[in-house]
């Protein structure tokens, strides 16, 4: 079963502009994009252009089944670097020539936008006439608003005489011709490829400028491979941008002031998008949610009116145990967060968040049923293996609280190199200790009775799982001048998966965060790769 409701349907031959709207990934990331979603829904509000979805590995569109080729425009949504190589198959696979050199204004105009795009075009630049830089409500319009004037779409409406060449409308031949891209330099926001011209970021001024999606595609699918993150949530923009600075984020840096959604314009954007869905639950979406000034007021708020809310990830500092409070009560099941190191580098990363404010987080969350994933990182700089060991200590020590060790206890502890060994060491000696006193005081017991009680104490009140990262340095961000050390990186690895044996714990490949390294902070010449890796096998050594 595959069904998807308020999906948009127009007469493709009505349209000025035909927007193929295409996501290098597959269907349940796609589908995972609140940005994705918003351009689709935004362009579509246009009378004289129609939005189509092309999701990989598809050339064809989902709403018309047309091909890649029929569209006046493919723009590409480039959220994640490893996709750059599904760029270039999708073009290829479509019949439209790779490199922009190589296309005429029989083509449709290759665009992209999204993080990647906006921090490094470099290397998909051959092969991209022009990316949007920024946030997309601050320069589309104005770009389908000059499209639209220089008549681009009309001029490559052309069909072919038996013979094969092309011919106007008039039926008169023609000859191929490049489609002059001049005119666009005059958009902010823009970066063109052919010219390699300078421009900023552009971004919408504040949150009642940008397009808030009331009425999302809803999947409804057996498949789990179709199945996208939030298939069961409205998404809810409550904020765009950080002001925490954390030295390796883009979205400290590039996407800068934070701008926050009205409390009330909120609760409106989820009622109506319940009307349009039938869907009561809401994730809320922001470099920062708890950052949100009035997120108490909120998720209140949204319970009272009869949603259920969780959020993807939370930062440690801004969380209350009111915050906690509340958004158990309106059903959020799983807490994550990312205490992402030890202190001493959490503070040079301009992460100053003490251990001890993590395991008061931490206790709270447990004493409230929640289960807890945490995100951490590895590679930072000056990350020596004494600090790796003492990462692994303080996983060791989280993954204990799961038995709901008392609150008190583990909300004045305060870490320091040597300090999680001891607790760890203290708390298995207290219940030796404990259980020495009671079998003294009790004498014997049956032996059955005892080993259902142990089972009992072990059993954890809450899951705790881990997600171990190598740092990618990142372009726009203090970090990205920073090595990626991959050898390192594979030692690292090696350390914590022997010292944590028996953790919930999924580590990404330090072979991928190179791979994603060089595409983050390549140039043109990293383009070259991507094309020959469609042919032959490149070496992660080139």
């Amino acid at each position: 079963m595959f069904k998807e409701k308020n999906i948009i349907i127009k007469n493709p031959l009505k349209a000025d502009i035909r927007f193929g709207l295409v996501y290098p990934n597959v269907y349940k990331t796609a589908m995972s994009s609140l940005g994705y979603q918003i351009i689709y829904n935004y362009i579509n509000e246009r009378e004289d252009t129609y939005s189509e979805r092309i999701i990989y590995p598809s050339t064809r569109s989902l709403e018309t089944n047309s091909p890649l080729s029929d569209f006046d425009i493919v723009s590409f949504s480039l959220q994640y670097e490893q996709d750059y190589f599904h760029v270039l198959e999708i073009l290829r696979e479509a019949d439209i020539p790779l490199r922009r050199e190589d296309r005429t204004s029989d083509d449709p105009l290759i665009i992209a936008g999204g993080p990647c795009a906006s921090a490094n075009p470099l290397p998909l630049s051959d092969f991209i006439d022009i990316f949007v830089v920024g946030e997309a409500e601050a320069v589309l319009y104005d770009f389908l608003d000059m499209y639209s004037s220089l008549n681009l779409s009309k001029r490559r409406r052309k069909s072919k005489n038996n013979n094969g060449n092309k011919i106007n409308n008039n039926g008169q031949g023609i000859d191929d011709d490049k489609m002059d891209l001049s005119p666009f330099l005059d958009i902010k926001g823009l970066y063109i490829s052919e010219f390699n011209n300078e421009t900023n970021i552009v971004l919408s001024e504040d949150m009642e400028s940008i397009y808030h999606l009331t009425c999302p595609i809803v999947t409804e699918t057996d498949d789990k491979d179709f199945i996208p993150a939030f298939s069961n949530s409205i998404l809810l923009n409550v904020s765009r941008a950080c002001t925490r600075g954390c030295r390796f984020c883009m979205s400290s840096y590039m996407y800068r002031p934070l701008r926050e959604t009205n409390l009330e314009d909120l609760f409106s954007i989820a009622e109506e998008a319940r009307e349009n869905t039938g869907l009561n639950k809401i994730s809320l979406i922001g470099a920062a949610v708890s950052d949100y000034s009035r997120i108490n007021d909120l998720t209140e708020g949204l319970k009272e009116r009869g949603f259920q809310v969780s959020t993807p990830s939370m930062r440690i500092e801004s969380i209350t145990r009111e915050t906690l409070t509340a958004l158990k009560a309106s059903g959020l099941k799983t807490l994550t967060i990312a205490p992402e190191s030890i202190y001493s580098l959490r503070r040079r990363i301009n992460k100053d968040i003490k251990d001890e404010e993590v395991l008061r987080v931490i206790s709270d969350a447990v004493e409230l049923g929640f289960n807890i994933k945490l995100y951490f990182l590895i590679g930072l700089p000056y990350e020596s293996e004494d600090d790796i060991e003492e990462l692994a200590n303080m996983m060791k020590q989280i993954d204990s609280m799961k038995y709901n060790i008392d609150s008190n206890f583990t909300s004045s502890i305060k870490l320091n190199d040597n300090s999680i060994k001891s607790i760890s060491n203290s708390a298995s000696e207290n219940d030796a200790l404990s259980s020495a006193a009671k079998s003294k005081k009790s004498g014997k017991k049956d032996k059955k009775t005892k080993s259902r009680k142990d089972k009992s104490r072990k059993k954890p009140k809450v899951s705790i799982s881990f997600s171990v990262n190598p740092v990618i340095p990142k372009p726009h961000t203090p970090l990205q001048w920073e090595a990626y050390d991959m050898k390192e990186i594979k030692s690292k690895i090696k350390y914590l998966k022997k010292s944590l044996k028996g953790l919930d714990i999924k580590f990404d490949s330090a072979k991928m965060g190179l791979i994603q390294y060089v595409l983050s902070c390549g140039d043109k010449d990293i383009g070259d790769l991507i094309e020959r890796s469609l042919n032959e096998k490149i070496s992660i050594r080139e």
